[in-house]
């Protein structure tokens, strides 16, 4: 037992057991001291989180012969998912902007104290997968700036079998980014900040001195901007549509895990319009070096390479001056620095803050982040990075399901109690408490996250490569949008009929706990309600409170 309170994170004395079962330090609302990310903080967190080597490589698959769109329509389609992306993340990040919450707390809302806990096992499993495929990849950008500045890198002998699936030279690699990201997870959520504003200086600079020098070196642009689209009339919109939601399904991830980094806003509006703006602009930006790198790869090497760290390679191959060598180093030391922070961002924080809910005890942000850590790298990621094909239809399939999480919790905020939170009741076994429901479990909540799935799952046999109705196909391209609708849908229907606690018909983002807090978007989040009068009338007004 000793030793087991040794291991405990801090923690306030005195907590019931249950009460220790939801709340630690970092479960708890973030005080006002840690509200810290002001709206250029957001800014740099999406210019930085924009630069990695999947954003400038995602109009890849669009323009190929699979595809047959042409750059433009590529990148019209990067702007419409980008764009759509950014709605959900604000749309989602509300909650934790307003009342400094993170997203396992705010999924209890919707799915209930303990309901809640599958949804972030659900998100946190993805991170810990995630954070060692981005660690792979950035295994390969430590390569090739290592053969920038030792060729004979390259030629280091193998000791792996074949069954390992890398080579002694990759793995060295990829242990060393992953060695070097470890004191990055230290650093709390309110003070990483500083790291996305380091990469939003230094990742833009490499990018655009890298599409500069490619254009340079193929005296042009390339063939695939002069190269028109393939497909036409309905297999044209359907290819456009199917390419947009691959730009959605991308940031599934961050889209439903929101409310973590907008809990430590400085003020609610910093994580409105910055996110809104910053998303498309950033990712669309980047993904048009990747096209422009790309087409002009075509002129040099006869065949577009797609893959920066390939390309910088290719360029070490060709007996490289010393002033090409530097170029190379930089640029690949800036795509080390982009692969850190992209992995912070979407992986080793996530997984933080969702580890945490689980075994609030033992674990907190910082230690979760580790366990994220050390879970990609037993996972042996390289293997997900060889079978990209599979690997991507597992992530097509896993958007469905955090969509369907992202439809409930948004339709509880907005449509059901209507920014009406009761922040002592998430923290509390109360059996009268809002978020109790049955047992700890809203199943409204899991009926309407089924159905989001359901409505999929034939469409996904057909992306297994089994034979499905066409309309099935078509339902799946669209997985992100049904699936977060038929969840919403559902979620509404069966609140109509079996109507939650606190339930209500005016919108007014308001705690209604015994020390409950009124928040208005254009004032300081800690501004009490004005008087106890006041605070009875509101009581009295909502029925169900």
């Amino acid at each position: 037992m000793g030793f087991l309170r040794y291991l405990e994170v801090e923690h306030e004395p005195g907590l019931t057991y249950s009460q220790s079962f939801l709340m630690n330090a970092d479960l708890k609302p973030v005080i006002p001291q840690q509200r810290t990310w002001k709206a250029y903080n957001f800014f740099a967190f999406w210019i930085a989180d924009s630069f990695n080597v999947n954003t400038w490589m995602i109009v890849s698959s669009m323009i190929q012969a699979s595809v047959g769109l042409s750059w433009w329509q590529a990148w019209l389609c990067v702007w419409v998912g980008y764009g759509c992306s950014a709605f959900f993340i604000v749309l989602n990040a509300r909650p934790g902007a307003i009342f400094h919450i993170t997203f396992p707390v705010v999924a209890r809302t919707s799915f209930g104290l303990y309901g809640s806990l599958w949804c972030t096992f659900n998100r946190g499993a993805m991170s810990c997968i995630w954070y060692g495929v981005q660690a792979s990849i950035g295994g390969s950008c430590v390569l090739v700036m290592l053969r920038a500045i030792w060729p004979s890198v390259q030629n280091i002998p193998n000791h792996l079998p074949a069954s390992s699936g890398t080579t002694s030279r990759d793995f060295i690699c990829f242990f060393l980014f992953w060695f070097i990201s470890l004191p990055a997870i230290w650093f709390p959520i309110h003070t990483i900040r500083h790291l996305f504003t380091l990469k939003a200086v230094i990742t833009p600079i490499a990018g655009v001195v890298f599409f500069i020098w490619c254009i340079v070196k193929a005296h042009g642009v390339g063939p695939i901007v002069h190269q028109p689209a393939t497909v036409h009339g309905s297999d044209l919109a359907w290819a456009m549509v199917s390419s947009l939601m691959s730009c959605i399904s991308n940031m599934a991830t961050l889209a439903t895990n929101a409310p973590d980094f907008a809990s430590r806003a400085h003020h609610p509006s910093d994580a409105l319009w910055p996110q809104l703006i910053s998303v498309p602009v950033c990712f669309s930006v980047v993904s048009f070096i990747g096209i422009i790198v790309g087409s002009s790869s075509g002129t040099i090497y006869g065949e577009a390479i797609w893959s920066p760290i390939d390309l910088l390679g290719r360029f070490l191959d060709d007996n490289p001056s010393g002033a090409t060598r530097f170029g190379v180093w930089f640029i690949a030391f800036s795509f080390i620095i982009a692969q850190l922070g992209t992995n912070i961002a979407a992986n080793s924080v996530s997984a933080g803050c969702d580890l945490t809910s689980l075994l609030p005890r033992f674990v907190n942000i910082r230690r979760g982040g580790y366990i994220a850590a050390i879970v990609g790298l037993c996972s042996l990621p390289w293997r997900f990075v060889a079978s990209s094909k599979s690997f991507a239809s597992y992530l097509s399939a896993y958007s469905v399901f955090l969509s369907s999480i992202a439809g409930v919790m948004t339709t509880e905020y907005y449509f059901i109690r209507r920014g009406h939170y009761r922040i002592d009741d998430l923290y509390n076994t109360r059996r009268d408490g809002w978020y109790w429901y049955t047992y700890g479990v809203n199943f409204r909540a899991y009926v309407a996250y089924l159905a989001g799935i359901l409505i999929n799952i034939v469409g996904f046999v057909g992306a297994t490569g089994r034979t499905v109705p066409q309309a099935a196909t078509h339902l799946y391209q669209l997985s992100f949008f049904t699936g977060f609708g038929v969840s919403s849908v559902i979620y509404l229907l069966l609140n109509y009929f079996f109507p939650v606690p606190g339930n209500s018909k005016v919108f007014e983002e308001i705690d209604l706990s015994s020390n409950g807090l009124e928040v208005d978007s254009d004032k300081d989040s800690d501004s009490s309600i004005n008087g106890a009068e006041s605070k009875v009338a509101t009581q009295l007004e909502y029925k169900g409170v």
